[in-house]
């Protein structure tokens, strides 16, 4: 059964630094969710992982790395509630999420270095619209050259919703 991973970077700012988790399913590397904090509590995992779930699929393992946010019992127990398996990387070992850690690459690569954000706003605005293209338009060499939403849904990659953070939908 597919794995989602949440894990997060930290993106600079031009005053302090926020902090970015993602939620991929690994087998189309399609991003279910993802969320911006301006602190490393738990409270935006949380977000994203409701996100994630609320797909209406429910995955059999839910892999993370061992980061307290991921290891909390607020997240931990609403795994275990849904009857969800909960598998954690070995510590120190890169190659456990790989899968992550490439994502993490693209996205710093293709849109956060190139790209001076100034406010939570503007980074939320340009992460959505990267993560809808890195969703649905970019193709995956690893994905015989397909998008991870067409891997994800199938041939009928738009009938699926976009990947979003809970704070598009405040607005």
């Amino acid at each position: 059964m597919r794995l989602p991973w949440p894990t997060h970077p930290y993106i600079r700012m031009w005053r302090g630094f926020i902090y970015l988790v993602a939620i991929i399913d690994w087998f189309s590397r399609f991003v279910l969710a993802w969320e911006l904090s301006t602190t490393l509590d738990a409270g935006f995992c949380m977000s994203a992982l409701d996100w994630a779930l609320a797909s209406g699929r429910r995955p059999e393992i839910f892999n993370t790395d061992q980061g307290a946010q991921f290891t909390s019992d607020e997240f931990t127990g609403r795994l275990i509630d849904k009857s969800i398996l909960i598998s954690m990387d070995g510590r120190g070992r890169a190659l456990d999420n790989i899968f992550v850690e490439r994502l993490w690459r693209t996205v710093k690569y293709e849109e956060i270095y190139l790209n001076d954000y100034s406010s939570v706003d503007i980074a939320i605005s340009r992460l959505g619209s990267y993560f809808e293209f890195y969703n649905h338009e970019r193709p995956h060499q690893a994905l015989d050259y397909k998008t991870p939403a067409a891997v994800y849904w199938g041939p009928a990659e738009l009938i699926g919703p976009r990947a979003t953070s809970s704070l598009d939908l405040q607005a």
